[in-house]
């Protein structure tokens, strides 16, 4: 068996996860109601099997240098099986991280309900859905690590609730087990549906993770959703928040040239602005619920010592035929929960030449998307940072706007419509387009003057010719405004105030 595909134990995740010698068992002895006289059989042999006294360890140690509480499951147990006993320890285990101000770690492997129990069994499901859910509540991390196979009940209930979602390479994951399928409709479940790289594509999982990758993935995103950040100094509102060598005549560029600026093919984008400014980068794919839209990237990430939660839209993924759709928003959507829950600041990257016009963007509900992405941002219980990086065409743009502060890169600019569609509308041809681009202040410098802006990060002259430094230069202004806006709630009343947004 090739490493890739190497499925430890219970006990021999924890010894490849957490650092040496760390673990510390919070596991008590289960106690079990009446049994039968063929269950106690089947426990016994699990027990003897598995060299375990039920199908899931729990504890604490230590990943990578930080503390962690963790809830392991043993297939070899009756199939790694969730019965009252079961539930009672995994309950136990996750209050306790709670209490504690742990993180946790959840690494699932099951075939569900333990069979031998019946309905009593099944309900568990809810109870530890429970103890999860209280442990969001309180701001703390839960990630998941689904090993194979994790199907039915558990999948349907702790196996699907963490902040971050992995899974072991070419693991069966379904709510459905292929057995049952089988049993059910007298034919084999289709191959590659319940396969772990499958689901990461349909945006299901965040990603697939060799188990001695995954100490550093969990590391890296807890090294973002555990931050504890400073209270500098509010940055005041300015024309320039960087680079005082810039040329303040440059800023005055017609809107047109800005236009024609954004739209190089070599501008930075999103990706590039956390490739070479960020550091502690955790992609996240889809929405969790079988959704993903290339256009739009949800990552964690730190910016100097500050850390956030990223929503940005890919402007090389939309340039190649793949606009924003609602499948996008509500990705974008997940993010702002996730900042909410974990008291994390957001940070919201505007490039886009316009959302998806199509007939299934219409029947997917895009305009309900972008009218509860306004509602979902400007209400956010986070403080809010948006970045307009490029182009700023039209809803998907106006999506993503309303924030605690704004800034804008020299040429970037805001508009319901492209110029050209702009310009068809109101005197009906594209070719006045640059005329209107300016009639409509569509520009930074016009944005800071109509105060829908509060400061402009130069370009010098244009970021596409500079890429890496115009990204180290976004990027210390990210720095020093993202922990400013943590310290500052008050500050949300401009999302009300702000004109863009009212």
């Amino acid at each position: 068996m090739s490493a890739s595909l190497e499925r430890p134990d219970a006990a021999g995740l924890l010894d490849r996860v957490l650092d040496p010698g760390s673990f510390a068992s919070w596991d008590v002895p289960p106690s079990y109601a009446a049994l039968s006289t063929r269950y106690e059989a089947d426990l016994a042999r699990a027990r003897e099997r598995s060299g375990r006294d039920e199908a899931v360890l729990t504890g604490s140690g230590i990943l990578r240098g930080r503390r962690v509480a963790v809830v392991v499951s043993e297939f070899a147990f009756l199939a790694g099986s969730i019965g009252v006993a079961t539930a009672d320890r995994i309950v136990a285990a996750v209050e306790r991280a709670t209490a504690e101000g742990l993180p946790l770690l959840a690494a699932p492997s099951s075939g569900g309900t333990r069979m031998q129990e019946g309905t009593i069994a099944f309900v568990q499901m809810a109870r530890i859905t429970a103890a999860v859910m209280a442990h969001r509540a309180a701001g703390l991390p839960y990630l998941v690590y689904l090993r194979h196979p994790t199907t039915g009940g558990v999948l349907a209930s702790w196996g699907s609730l963490g902040h971050v979602t992995a899974a072991e390479p070419g693991a069966l994951i379904g709510f459905l087990g292929p057995r049952v399928y089988e049993t059910l409709h007298g034919e084999p479940f289709p191959a590659g549906v319940q396969v772990a790289e499958n689901l990461a594509a349909k945006g299901l999982l965040d990603a697939v993770v060799g188990v001695d990758d995954l100490p550093d993935v969990a590391a890296q995103a807890l090294d973002v959703l555990c931050a504890v950040q400073g209270v500098p100094a509010q940055p005041r509102r300015g024309r320039f928040v960087s680079g005082d060598h810039a040329d303040p005549g440059a800023a005055d560029v017609p809107a047109w040239e800005s236009v024609e600026r954004s739209r190089r093919v070599d501008r930075p984008g999103v990706r590039e602005l956390l490739r070479h400014g960020a550091s502690g980068v955790t992609p996240l794919s889809g929405t969790g619920d079988g959704e993903a839209d290339p256009g739009l990237l949800l990552a964690l990430a730190r910016f100097g010592d500050a850390s956030c939660v990223v929503i940005g839209q890919d402007r090389a993924a939309q340039r190649v035929g793949r606009p924003i759709g609602p499948a996008g928003l509500r990705v974008a959507r997940r993010g702002m929960r996730l900042a909410a829950e974990l008291g994390l600041p957001l940070l919201t990257v505007v490039d886009t030449p316009g959302a998806a016009l199509s007939p299934e963007a219409e029947e997917r509900g895009l305009a309900g998307e972008i009218a509860r992405c306004l509602a979902d941002l400007i209400t956010l219980r986070a403080a809010t940072l948006c970045l307009l990086l490029g182009e700023g065409s039209g809803g998907a743009a106006l999506a993503l706007l309303p924030a605690d502060r704004v800034l804008a890169a020299r040429h970037a600019w805001l508009a319901p419509l492209p110029p050209e569609g702009a310009s068809g509308i109101v005197h009906r041809t594209p070719d006045r387009a640059p005329e209107l681009a300016a009639a409509q202040r569509i520009r930074a410098a016009d944005l800071y003057e109509d105060g829908i802006v509060d400061a402009i990060v130069p370009e010098e002259p244009d970021a596409a010719d500079e890429a890496e430094a115009f990204c180290a230069r976004v990027a210390d202004v990210l720095a020093r405004e993202l922990p400013a806006l943590r310290a500052d709630p008050d500050g949300r009343s401009a999302r009300y105030a702000r004109r863009a947004a009212s």
